[in-house]
């Protein structure tokens, strides 16, 4: 669900900036950077939340 969220705000971020003449790759790279993090701290969650357990 996180990355499903993250992907449709990162969509609505290429739309948004394409709106205001910021080139179409310049805002889909913005939102794979959003993505990716989303993904990575999704799939790095578990191990994080091991490592801080006293």
């Amino acid at each position: 669900m996180q990355i499903f969220v993250a992907t449709i705000v990162g969509l609505v971020i290429w739309i948004v900036l394409w709106a205001f003449d910021v080139k179409a790759l310049d805002g889909f790279l913005i939102t794979l950077a959003i993505i990716l993090s989303a993904t990575v701290s999704w799939m790095a969650g578990p191990w994080v939340r091991r490592m801080l357990k006293p």
